[in-house]
């Protein structure tokens, strides 16, 4: 029987199961009321920040992105997520670890401190939800993925911007590179993966299918869905969503915002209907607060969260986690 707590769960439940009775304008701001903890034994799903922006190429912010995703899972904490019907704390043992500390004066250091981040929290046999932070945080992500899980992994990439121009630097930090290296690392499979949301234009996606905002428009949400359950298939999967992958009237608050994008009702159908993939590990980043309004970027981002944990506790409950 899970622990029923009035008030600040986050820092007061004993165990990592159930939800807490809370103010939701008040309280600790942990993400959904998780257990803020670093003890990783029992958990699932470890939810963490990288609050990292030094590697945008246009507007800066996203540091800010998880303290506002947290801010904002509030009211997803106060009822049964829709249109699940269930608190996938019952089943689902997930913490939030905090954030990943890096030093941001000295930036060669950061890819390396992300890394190391992930392989604890990996290591535990937990799943990793992360939230950043700007999108270079997905590139030391899935190298720690990859040691664990093997290599190559599928990507389901949501985003209005391919992410593959070149960079033959190892060092550099650039948040539009990182898949360009993943594949030329060998950490993601370009045959089984797949950008959805996509709005620029790239001379070369890498051999990276593409399902393109206007597409995913024309086929509609369910054809989309079928379509990346396809590429897929069942090989360990790692999803990242940048929420510039919506439109900017649903998610103005980030770096690079473009036109023409997923409509948040849209972004949610097509999350919401991957129960079938293998999920290793997920992120969502690059929102960015300072350009966000009535906190509308942050709000997306979290129910985006909170609909890949209610796929955890599906795969879970089916035996499949």
């Amino acid at each position: 029987m899970s622990q029923m707590i009035y008030g600040d769960g986050a820092i007061r439940r004993t165990g990592l199961f159930g939800s807490s009775i809370e103010n939701t304008y008040a309280g600790v701001l942990s993400f959904m009321r998780r257990n803020y903890t670093r003890e990783l034994a029992g958990a699932d799903v470890v939810v963490s920040g990288v609050p990292l922006d030094l590697a945008v190429t246009f507007r800066p912010g996203a540091r800010l992105g998880p303290a506002a995703v947290r801010a904002a899972s509030v009211q997803l904490a106060e009822l049964k997520p829709f249109p699940w019907g269930f608190d996938p704390f019952e089943d689902l043992a997930v913490i939030d670890y905090g954030d990943c500390w890096f030093d941001a004066h000295n930036p060669l250091t950061i890819k390396d401190a992300i890394i190391a981040h992930a392989r604890t929290i990996l290591a535990s046999g937990a799943k990793m939800l992360t939230f950043g932070g700007d999108h270079f945080i997905t590139y030391p992500l899935l190298i720690a993925h990859a040691e664990k899980y093997g290599k190559p992994l599928s990507l389901i990439h949501f985003d209005a911007h391919c992410d593959t121009w070149a960079d033959d630097s190892p060092d550099s930090l650039n948040h539009g590179t990182m898949f360009y290296k993943a594949v030329k690392d060998g950490l993601i499979d370009p045959n089984t993966s797949v950008q959805v949301g996509l709005r620029t234009w790239n001379d070369d996606f890498m051999g990276i299918p593409r399902i393109d905002a206007p597409t995913v428009h024309e086929i509609g949400a369910a054809e989309t869905l079928r379509r990346i359950q396809a590429i897929v298939g069942d090989n360990p999967t790692y999803l990242t969503f940048d929420i510039d992958c919506l439109d900017p009237a649903f998610a103005p608050g980030t770096g690079t915002p473009v036109p023409g994008g997923l409509t948040s009702a849209q972004a949610l159908q097509i999350v919401r209907g991957l129960e079938s993939v293998n999920l290793v590990g997920m992120d969502v980043v690059e929102v960015s607060p300072p350009f966000d309004q009535s906190e509308i970027t942050a709000l997306a981002a979290a129910h985006i969260a909170c609909d890949l944990l209610c796929v955890l506790r599906q795969r879970k409950v089916a035996g499949k986690l």
